[in-house]
């Protein structure tokens, strides 16, 4: 099983709401999850988050630091099975507006739609999300930035 280095986004808005995706890959239910994506060979995490950043939402910014890293076991939309090694970074923006117009192929067809969340709608939230402690992640943030 390879490893799958991923630079995750946490892009929160000023009224402090949480952008999500939601990914409908068809074999198995759909789930609500952060922008971002697989490093390219030889990208750092940094890099790798500005770029997703752009492709994803058609935002220009700065990562900053990773807030938090992580490890997991999943398969991949291509059915692959890889030992992921992810590093969030949290993103602040005062544009609300998402340009998907640089998303892949495979990103067209599975990130169906896109919304901005408040604390109180993702834990109301009772479809599946990733990470399963995203609450605590975005609350985390939250407090760090007040």
């Amino acid at each position: 099983m390879r490893d799958r280095h991923a630079a995750r986004l946490l892009v929160i808005d000023a009224a402090d709401r949480l952008l999500l995706f939601r990914f409908d890959p068809g074999d198995r239910p759909p789930f609500w999850a952060t922008a971002g994506g697989e490093c390219e060979a030889g990208e750092s995490y940094e890099d790798a988050a500005r770029r997703e950043l752009l492709e994803e939402t058609g935002i220009a910014a700065e990562p900053g630091e990773a807030v938090d890293a992580r490890d997991s076991i999943f398969v991949t939309f291509e059915g692959e099975k890889v030992h992921a090694v992810e590093r969030y970074f949290a993103i602040r923006v005062a544009e609300t507006a998402i340009d998907v117009s640089g998303h892949s192929d495979m990103e067209r067809r599975a990130m169906r739609e896109y919304r901005w969340w408040t604390a109180d709608e993702l834990a109301a939230c009772e479809e599946r999300y990733y990470p399963p402690d995203l609450p605590d992640l975005f609350a985390r943030q939250r407090e760090n930035a007040a």
